[in-house]
C-alpha cells in the first residue's frame, strides 16, 4: 500500500505548531451567528466542495516526527462528517446559554490523528444557530482564514448591503504598507543566527542584542524585541488552568467610529486600542492592580492587500508588541499614547525583523524552540487582532449571516485575547480568557462598550 503524500510545513507553520499546549490549544476560534438553522447535509456539501476541495490542507494530518520537520499528509481515511458535529443549545438557547456552551467547545484541544479542524453547528441560538469553526493556526493565519471562511458564503438575497466605508483601516492585522525585501531579507538572517547560536544566546541575552543589531542594523528594533522586561505583574499573568470563556460587546456601527476617528485625527485602530486600553485598567483597577502600560502582541499582516490566499494557506503575518497605556489618564491623553506609540511601529522595521524571529523558532530544535517562545510571550499579557471582513451581508448554506465574531488563540504563558472584526457595516469584539486570570470577561466587555461609546460621542 503507497504511503501517504507529505509536504514539508513552512518554518512559520511549524513554530505556530509547536505553540501548543496542554493550557493553550493554538486554535482560531470563528463564530457566525445565523438567522435560521441550516439543512445539515447542505452544510456538509457546502464545506466538501469549497473548503477541503479547493484548499487541501483541511484534507491533511499533521505528521511531527521527532527529531524531524513537522509535515502535512494526505488523509486516508477523511470523511468530513468526522469534522461536522452538530449540537442542540440548552434551553433558554439565549447568548448566556451560548457563551457557556462555547467556553467548553473552545477549551477542548483537536484530535492530533485528523486535519487540525471542526465546524459545530449550533442549533437553537436566538431561534436561529450559529456555527463555530475551529481551525489550527498552523493551516493558516487570521486573513487567510477570514478569506477561506468567506469563500464557503454567498452574498446574501433580497438585503441591502452597506457600502464599504472607504478607507476604513480598521484593522492592526492589516498590511504593513512598503515593507522592503531587504528588512524582511534581514530579518530570516537573524532567524538563522539566532538558530545557530541558539544556546549561547538563551545564556547570554546581551549575546543575542549584539547578534541582531550587527544582523539588522536597527538597535531601537532589536532593543524593543528583545531587551523588554517581563510584562508588568497583573493578574493577566497567572499560571493558566486551561479552561476558557468568552464574551463579545454589542456591535458598534463602524461609520460612526470611522467619523470619530476623522475628528480626532486619529486612526479607527487608534480608536479601538485606546477604548481596550481603558477598560484593562478598570477591569485590573478594581481588583487593586493597575500599572502605567502592560504589553500586546498584535498580528501584522504581511500579504499584499490584493494577493490571493494561495491553496496551501499558511502564515504570512508578524507579532508586534504594543504598549497599552492603562493607568490614570484623560480619555484624550490616553487616545495621544495610543497613537503616538502605533505611529512608531509603522515607521520601524519591527514587523519584518519579528516575522524572522517566528520563522527561526519554526526551525529550532524542540527544548529550544520552547525556550525562545517562553522568551517573547514572557514580555506581554494578552493578543490583541483586528481582522477587516467583508462589508456586504452574506449567507451560510442560504441562511443569511447576522454576525461575526473571532477569537484568536494565544500563546505560550499568555491566557487571553481581544479580537476585533468588522462585518456588513459592524464593528463587534470578543473576548476570551482563561478562567485563572478572568473568571468571567463580560465585565471586561462591558467597560470596553462603555469606553468605546464615550469615544465616538
Amino acid at each position: 500500500m503507497a504511503s501517504p503524500t507529505r509536504h514539508a510545513m513552512p518554518a512559520a507553520d511549524a513554530a505556530w505548531l509547536h505553540m501548543d499546549r496542554p493550557t493553550n490549544p493554538m486554535v482560531v476560534n470563528s463564530l457566525s451567528l445565523l438567522a435560521g438553522v441550516p439543512d445539515p447535509e447542505q452544510v456538509a456539501e457546502l464545506l466538501q466542495k469549497r473548503l477541503v476541495d479547493r484548499y487541501p490542507r483541511f484534507a491533511q494530518r499533521v505528521v511531527d516526527p521527532l527529531g524531524r520537520r513537522p509535515a502535512f499528509e494526505d488523509d486516508p481515511g477523511f470523511d468530513i462528517e468526522a469534522h461536522l458535529h452538530r449540537r442542540a443549545l440548552p434551553a433558554p438557547g439565549d447568548r448566556a446559554a451560548l457563551e457557556e456552551l462555547l467556553g467548553d467547545l473552545i477549551t477542548a484541544p483537536l484530535d492530533p490523528n485528523r486535519p487540525l479542524w471542526h465546524v459545530h453547528l449550533i442549533e437553537g441560538h436566538d431561534g436561529g444557530a450559529a456555527v463555530l469553526w475551529r481551525i489550527h493556526h498552523c493551516i493558516a493565519d487570521g486573513i487567510a482564514l477570514s478569506q477561506v471562511m468567506l469563500s464557503v458564503t454567498d452574498e446574501a438575497a433580497d438585503q441591502d448591503a452597506p457600502a464599504a466605508p472607504e478607507g476604513n483601516g480598521s484593522g492592526a492585522l492589516r498590511r504593513v504598507a512598503g515593507l522592503p525585501a531587504s528588512a524582511i531579507s534581514a530579518g530570516r538572517r537573524l532567524g538563522g543566527a539566532v538558530l545557530h547560536e541558539g544556546v549561547e544566546s538563551l545564556a547570554h541575552p546581551n549575546h543575542l542584542r549584539q547578534l541582531a543589531s550587527g544582523a539588522l542594523r536597527d538597535t531601537a528594533t532589536v532593543a524593543k524585541l528583545l531587551g523588554s522586561p517581563t510584562d508588568a505583574s497583573t493578574a493577566l499573568r497567572s499560571p493558566l488552568s486551561g479552561t476558557r470563556r468568552v464574551a463579545w460587546v454589542a456591535p458598534f456601527e463602524l461609520a460612526a467610529i470611522k467619523d470619530a476617528s476623522h475628528r480626532r485625527r486619529v486612526t479607527i485602530n487608534d480608536l479601538l486600542l485606546t477604548a481596550l486600553s481603558a477598560a484593562l485598567g478598570e477591569t485590573l483597577g478594581a481588583v487593586g492592580e493597575r500599572p502605567e502600560a502592560i504589553h500586546a502582541m498584535v498580528p501584522f499582516n504581511l500579504r499584499s492587500a490584493d494577493e490571493p490566499v494561495p491553496a496551501e494557506l499558511g502564515n504570512d503575518f508578524a507579532l508586534i508588541l504594543l504598549e497599552l497605556p492603562i493607568g490614570e489618564l484623560a480619555p484624550a491623553d490616553r487616545l495621544r499614547e495610543v497613537n503616538s506609540r502605533m505611529e512608531a511601529i509603522k515607521d520601524s522595521n519591527e514587523a519584518p525583523i519579528a516575522y524572522g524571529m517566528v520563522g527561526a523558532i519554526g526551525l529550532t530544535p524542540p527544548w529550544l524552540e520552547d525556550r525562545l517562545i517562553g522568551f517573547f510571550t514572557d514580555k506581554a499579557s494578552l493578543v490583541v487582532t483586528n481582522v477587516p471582513g467583508p462589508q456586504r451581508r452574506l449567507s451560510f448554506a442560504g441562511v443569511p449571516i447576522e454576525g461575526v465574531l473571532v477569537w484568536a488563540p494565544c500563546s505560550g504563558s499568555l491566557g487571553m485575547t481581544v479580537s476585533i472584526f468588522s462585518y456588513a457595516g459592524e464593528v463587534t469584539v470578543g473576548f476570551m480568557a482563561d478562567t485563572a486570570l478572568l473568571d468571567d470577561p463580560a465585565p471586561l466587555a462591558a467597560a470596553y462598550e462603555r469606553e468605546l461609546a464615550r469615544l465616538c460621542s
